[in-house]
Protein backbone atom coordinates (compact mmCIF):
# COMPACT_ATOMS: atom_id res chain seq x y z
CA UNK A 1 0.00 0.00 0.00
CA UNK A 2 1.51 3.47 -0.61
CA UNK A 3 0.95 6.06 1.62
CA UNK A 4 0.97 9.62 1.04
CA UNK A 5 3.01 12.39 3.07
CA UNK A 6 1.86 16.12 4.99
CA UNK A 7 3.91 16.87 7.94
CA UNK A 8 2.90 14.75 10.35
CA UNK A 9 -0.12 13.54 8.63
CA UNK A 10 0.09 10.03 7.14
CA UNK A 11 -2.53 8.59 4.79
CA UNK A 12 -3.31 5.27 3.42
CA UNK A 13 -4.17 5.75 -0.22
CA UNK A 14 -5.00 3.00 -1.72
CA UNK A 15 -8.13 2.08 -5.16
CA UNK A 16 -10.70 0.16 -3.59
CA UNK A 17 -11.09 -3.22 -4.55
CA UNK A 18 -12.66 -3.80 -8.45
CA UNK A 19 -12.76 -0.34 -8.43
CA UNK A 20 -12.48 1.08 -12.30
CA UNK A 21 -8.91 1.34 -13.54
CA UNK A 22 -8.25 4.93 -14.88
CA UNK A 23 -5.69 2.88 -16.77
CA UNK A 24 -8.02 1.41 -19.35
CA UNK A 25 -7.52 1.88 -22.73
CA UNK A 26 -10.41 4.53 -22.78
CA UNK A 27 -8.74 6.45 -20.06
CA UNK A 28 -5.74 6.38 -21.28
CA UNK A 29 -7.02 7.73 -25.02
CA UNK A 30 -8.49 10.67 -22.76
CA UNK A 31 -11.88 10.12 -22.32
CA UNK A 32 -11.72 9.54 -18.64
CA UNK A 33 -13.93 7.65 -16.23
CA UNK A 34 -17.50 8.11 -16.35
CA UNK A 35 -19.05 9.39 -12.97
CA UNK A 36 -20.15 5.93 -12.32
CA UNK A 37 -17.00 4.44 -12.95
CA UNK A 38 -14.81 7.96 -10.63
CA UNK A 39 -17.44 7.00 -7.66
CA UNK A 40 -16.61 2.88 -8.05
CA UNK A 41 -12.95 4.00 -8.03
CA UNK A 42 -13.03 6.45 -5.25
CA UNK A 43 -15.69 4.65 -3.63
CA UNK A 44 -17.64 7.79 -3.21
CA UNK A 45 -20.78 7.65 -4.34
CA UNK A 46 -22.01 9.68 -7.51
CA UNK A 47 -24.24 12.40 -5.77
CA UNK A 48 -21.56 13.45 -3.88
CA UNK A 49 -19.18 13.84 -6.12
CA UNK A 50 -21.43 15.94 -8.15
CA UNK A 51 -22.19 17.79 -5.07
CA UNK A 52 -19.04 18.36 -4.47
CA UNK A 53 -18.48 20.06 -7.93
CA UNK A 54 -21.46 21.94 -7.87
CA UNK A 55 -20.85 24.07 -4.19
CA UNK A 56 -17.08 23.58 -4.09
CA UNK A 57 -15.47 23.52 -7.69
CA UNK A 58 -13.83 20.50 -6.77
CA UNK A 59 -13.18 19.84 -9.42
CA UNK A 60 -14.41 21.20 -13.00
CA UNK A 61 -14.76 18.16 -14.93
CA UNK A 62 -14.52 18.05 -18.69
CA UNK A 63 -17.67 16.95 -20.93
CA UNK A 64 -18.19 14.68 -23.31
CA UNK A 65 -19.41 15.76 -26.22
CA UNK A 66 -23.13 14.31 -25.16
CA UNK A 67 -22.97 16.70 -21.68
CA UNK A 68 -21.85 13.95 -19.67
CA UNK A 69 -18.97 14.45 -16.62
CA UNK A 70 -15.59 12.71 -17.61
CA UNK A 71 -12.57 12.07 -14.54
CA UNK A 72 -9.29 11.96 -15.76
CA UNK A 73 -6.21 11.48 -13.69
CA UNK A 74 -6.17 15.63 -12.89
CA UNK A 75 -9.70 15.22 -11.65
CA UNK A 76 -9.36 11.81 -9.75
CA UNK A 77 -6.27 13.00 -7.85
CA UNK A 78 -7.85 16.07 -6.50
CA UNK A 79 -11.35 14.09 -5.64
CA UNK A 80 -9.42 11.44 -3.80
CA UNK A 81 -7.12 13.93 -2.20
CA UNK A 82 -10.43 15.62 -0.57
CA UNK A 83 -11.92 12.20 0.06
CA UNK A 84 -8.91 11.62 2.11
CA UNK A 85 -9.68 14.70 4.23
CA UNK A 86 -13.30 13.97 4.57
CA UNK A 87 -12.64 10.81 5.98
CA UNK A 88 -10.05 12.58 8.40
CA UNK A 89 -12.89 14.69 9.99
CA UNK A 90 -12.59 17.95 7.55
CA UNK A 91 -15.48 19.63 6.43
CA UNK A 92 -16.60 18.89 3.00
CA UNK A 93 -15.73 22.74 2.40
CA UNK A 94 -12.67 22.75 5.03
CA UNK A 95 -11.54 19.70 2.42
CA UNK A 96 -12.02 21.68 -0.71
CA UNK A 97 -10.14 24.26 0.70
CA UNK A 98 -7.11 22.38 1.82
CA UNK A 99 -6.79 20.48 -1.28
CA UNK A 100 -6.80 24.28 -3.70
CA UNK A 101 -4.19 25.51 -1.21
CA UNK A 102 -1.80 21.76 -1.65
CA UNK A 103 -2.18 21.94 -5.71
CA UNK A 104 -2.05 25.79 -5.89
CA UNK A 105 0.59 26.67 -8.62
CA UNK A 106 0.70 29.91 -6.95
CA UNK A 107 2.42 28.33 -4.08
CA UNK A 108 5.67 29.85 -3.23
CA UNK A 109 6.69 26.27 -2.90
CA UNK A 110 4.96 25.08 -6.17
CA UNK A 111 7.85 25.32 -8.28
CA UNK A 112 10.45 23.08 -6.13
CA UNK A 113 7.61 20.84 -5.50
CA UNK A 114 7.00 20.50 -9.69
CA UNK A 115 10.69 19.74 -9.61
CA UNK A 116 10.76 16.86 -7.14
CA UNK A 117 8.17 15.29 -8.79
CA UNK A 118 9.94 15.43 -11.94
CA UNK A 119 13.20 13.71 -10.54
CA UNK A 120 10.88 11.46 -9.03
CA UNK A 121 8.97 10.34 -12.59
CA UNK A 122 12.76 10.13 -13.94
CA UNK A 123 13.65 7.06 -11.41
CA UNK A 124 16.87 9.94 -10.40
CA UNK A 125 16.98 9.45 -6.64
CA UNK A 126 19.82 11.28 -7.06
CA UNK A 127 18.17 14.45 -8.80
CA UNK A 128 15.47 13.99 -5.54
CA UNK A 129 18.33 15.15 -3.02
CA UNK A 130 19.80 18.26 -5.13
CA UNK A 131 16.40 19.28 -5.37
CA UNK A 132 15.85 19.19 -1.24
CA UNK A 133 19.97 20.24 -1.00
CA UNK A 134 18.99 23.51 -2.88
CA UNK A 135 15.60 24.10 -1.15
CA UNK A 136 17.64 23.78 2.12
CA UNK A 137 20.36 26.37 0.78
CA UNK A 138 17.41 28.52 -0.15
CA UNK A 139 14.59 28.62 2.24
CA UNK A 140 15.72 26.58 5.03
CA UNK A 141 14.86 23.57 6.50
CA UNK A 142 11.99 23.94 8.12
CA UNK A 143 10.19 25.36 4.69
CA UNK A 144 11.40 22.54 3.27
CA UNK A 145 9.99 20.02 4.93
CA UNK A 146 6.64 22.25 5.11
CA UNK A 147 6.79 23.66 2.03
CA UNK A 148 8.92 20.76 -0.32
CA UNK A 149 9.16 17.58 1.15
CA UNK A 150 5.74 16.60 2.38
CA UNK A 151 3.43 18.24 0.14
CA UNK A 152 5.48 16.74 -2.94
CA UNK A 153 5.28 13.08 -1.33
CA UNK A 154 1.52 13.75 -0.50
CA UNK A 155 1.09 14.44 -4.96
CA UNK A 156 2.77 11.56 -5.33
CA UNK A 157 0.38 8.95 -3.05
CA UNK A 158 -2.39 10.27 -5.03
CA UNK A 159 -0.54 9.25 -8.07
CA UNK A 160 0.17 5.99 -7.00
CA UNK A 161 -3.83 5.51 -6.29
CA UNK A 162 -4.49 6.74 -9.71
CA UNK A 163 -2.24 4.59 -11.63
CA UNK A 164 0.58 7.74 -12.73
CA UNK A 165 3.30 5.74 -10.63
CA UNK A 166 4.06 2.88 -9.52
CA UNK A 167 5.02 1.41 -5.96
CA UNK A 168 8.59 1.13 -7.09
CA UNK A 169 8.65 4.62 -8.36
CA UNK A 170 7.19 5.57 -4.49
CA UNK A 171 9.49 3.57 -2.44
CA UNK A 172 12.18 4.82 -4.53
CA UNK A 173 11.56 8.72 -3.82
CA UNK A 174 10.57 7.79 -0.57
CA UNK A 175 14.08 6.17 0.25
CA UNK A 176 16.22 8.95 -1.42
CA UNK A 177 13.97 11.48 0.95
CA UNK A 178 14.72 9.66 3.91
CA UNK A 179 18.78 9.51 2.77
CA UNK A 180 18.52 13.31 2.47
CA UNK A 181 16.70 14.18 6.43
CA UNK A 182 19.50 11.13 7.83
CA UNK A 183 22.11 13.71 6.32
CA UNK A 184 20.75 16.59 7.19
CA UNK A 185 20.63 15.10 10.39
CA UNK A 186 24.13 13.81 10.76
CA UNK A 187 25.31 17.09 9.25
CA UNK A 188 23.79 19.04 12.11
CA UNK A 189 25.74 20.88 15.01
CA UNK A 190 25.99 18.40 17.97
CA UNK A 191 23.66 18.97 20.69
CA UNK A 192 23.08 21.56 23.01
CA UNK A 193 23.42 19.26 25.58
CA UNK A 194 24.11 15.65 26.09
CA UNK A 195 21.59 14.62 28.34
CA UNK A 196 18.07 15.27 27.02
CA UNK A 197 16.79 13.35 23.83
CA UNK A 198 13.62 13.67 22.88
CA UNK A 199 12.00 10.54 21.77
CA UNK A 200 9.81 10.23 18.54
CA UNK A 201 7.37 7.42 18.81
CA UNK A 202 4.48 5.91 16.60
CA UNK A 203 1.02 4.79 18.35
CA UNK A 204 1.11 0.96 18.94
CA UNK A 205 -0.86 0.49 15.69
CA UNK A 206 0.74 2.79 13.35
CA UNK A 207 3.34 2.07 10.66
CA UNK A 208 4.21 5.46 9.41
CA UNK A 209 7.48 7.34 10.41
CA UNK A 210 7.87 9.89 7.36
CA UNK A 211 6.92 12.88 9.85
CA UNK A 212 9.12 11.84 12.48
CA UNK A 213 12.09 11.24 10.66
CA UNK A 214 11.81 14.94 8.94
CA UNK A 215 10.87 16.26 12.86
CA UNK A 216 14.89 14.27 14.18
CA UNK A 217 16.06 16.42 11.15
CA UNK A 218 14.61 20.06 12.29
CA UNK A 219 15.65 18.71 15.85
CA UNK A 220 19.05 18.07 15.25
CA UNK A 221 19.32 21.58 13.26
CA UNK A 222 18.13 23.26 16.43
CA UNK A 223 20.81 21.09 18.39
CA UNK A 224 18.40 18.58 19.90
CA UNK A 225 18.98 15.25 20.17
CA UNK A 226 16.52 12.93 19.35
CA UNK A 227 16.02 8.84 19.06
CA UNK A 228 13.44 7.59 16.57
CA UNK A 229 12.03 4.57 18.30
CA UNK A 230 10.39 3.02 15.54
CA UNK A 231 7.18 1.89 13.57
CA UNK A 232 4.60 0.39 15.92
CA UNK A 233 5.79 1.64 19.65
CA UNK A 234 4.82 -0.60 21.87
CA UNK A 235 3.73 1.10 25.30
CA UNK A 236 6.26 -1.33 26.82
CA UNK A 237 9.11 -0.15 24.50
CA UNK A 238 8.04 3.64 24.75
CA UNK A 239 8.19 3.39 28.70
CA UNK A 240 11.22 1.03 28.67
CA UNK A 241 13.17 3.98 26.59
CA UNK A 242 11.56 7.19 28.97
CA UNK A 243 12.83 5.11 32.36
CA UNK A 244 16.35 4.80 30.55
CA UNK A 245 16.62 8.45 29.64
CA UNK A 246 16.20 10.84 32.69
CA UNK A 247 15.69 13.96 30.83
CA UNK A 248 13.60 12.44 28.21
CA UNK A 249 10.93 14.13 25.96
CA UNK A 250 8.40 12.41 24.05
CA UNK A 251 6.92 13.05 21.00
CA UNK A 252 3.75 10.49 19.30
CA UNK A 253 2.24 10.30 16.40
CA UNK A 254 -0.76 8.62 15.25
CA UNK A 255 -1.97 8.83 12.47
CA UNK A 256 -5.60 7.22 11.65
CA UNK A 257 -8.58 7.57 14.32
CA UNK A 258 -9.24 4.31 14.30
CA UNK A 259 -6.12 3.91 15.75
CA UNK A 260 -6.57 7.03 18.51
CA UNK A 261 -7.42 4.42 21.52
CA UNK A 262 -4.02 3.01 22.19
CA UNK A 263 -2.50 5.83 20.99
CA UNK A 264 -4.09 7.82 23.67
CA UNK A 265 -3.34 5.28 26.10
CA UNK A 266 0.68 5.35 25.35
CA UNK A 267 0.19 9.31 25.66
CA UNK A 268 -1.22 8.95 29.89
CA UNK A 269 0.96 6.44 30.78
CA UNK A 270 4.50 8.93 29.79
CA UNK A 271 2.85 12.00 30.96
CA UNK A 272 1.52 10.23 34.17
CA UNK A 273 5.31 9.51 34.90
CA UNK A 274 5.82 12.69 34.78
CA UNK A 275 8.00 13.17 31.19
CA UNK A 276 6.84 15.95 28.96
CA UNK A 277 4.96 14.74 26.57
CA UNK A 278 4.06 15.76 23.14
CA UNK A 279 1.64 14.40 20.33
CA UNK A 280 0.37 14.93 16.51
CA UNK A 281 -1.22 13.39 13.85
CA UNK A 282 -4.26 12.75 11.60
CA UNK A 283 -5.70 10.86 15.26
CA UNK A 284 -5.63 14.24 16.78
CA UNK A 285 -6.29 16.93 13.30
CA UNK A 286 -9.42 18.31 15.50
CA UNK A 287 -10.11 20.19 18.68
CA UNK A 288 -12.37 17.45 20.31
CA UNK A 289 -9.92 14.90 19.50
CA UNK A 290 -7.55 16.42 21.56
CA UNK A 291 -9.74 16.35 24.74
CA UNK A 292 -8.75 14.94 27.38
CA UNK A 293 -5.23 14.30 26.05
CA UNK A 294 -2.40 15.33 28.39
CA UNK A 295 0.31 17.04 26.78
CA UNK A 296 1.09 19.54 23.74
CA UNK A 297 -0.74 19.41 20.50
CA UNK A 298 2.25 20.33 17.83
CA UNK A 299 -0.03 20.89 15.03
CA UNK A 300 1.02 20.15 11.76
CA UNK A 301 3.96 22.04 10.86
CA UNK A 302 6.87 20.38 11.22
CA UNK A 303 9.05 23.59 11.41
CA UNK A 304 6.66 25.15 14.55
CA UNK A 305 6.23 21.56 16.16
CA UNK A 306 10.57 21.87 16.36
CA UNK A 307 10.18 25.62 18.14
CA UNK A 308 7.66 24.17 20.20
CA UNK A 309 9.49 21.16 21.79
CA UNK A 310 12.91 23.37 21.92
CA UNK A 311 10.55 26.31 23.89
CA UNK A 312 9.66 23.27 26.64
CA UNK A 313 12.88 23.91 28.06
CA UNK A 314 14.64 20.76 29.61
CA UNK A 315 11.57 19.93 32.12
CA UNK A 316 8.78 20.37 29.87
Amino acid sequence: MAVTHDGFRDVPASPRPGSADPNDGASRAGRGLSITEAAEFLGVPGPTLRSWERRYGMPTTPRSPGGHRRYRKVELVQLGLMRDEIVLGRRAADAARWVRGLLDEQNPGAARVHALLAASNRRAPDAVRSVLELAHAEIGLATTLDEVVMPAMRQIGAWWEVGDCDIDQESLTTAAVRAWLAKVATLAPAPATSDRLVLLATGPEDFHTLGLEALAAQLAQQRLGSRLLGARTSLHTLLAATAATPRAVVVLVSHLPSQRRSAVASIKAVADSGVPTFYAGNAFLFPASRKGVPGGYLGESIGKAAHLIAASGPHG
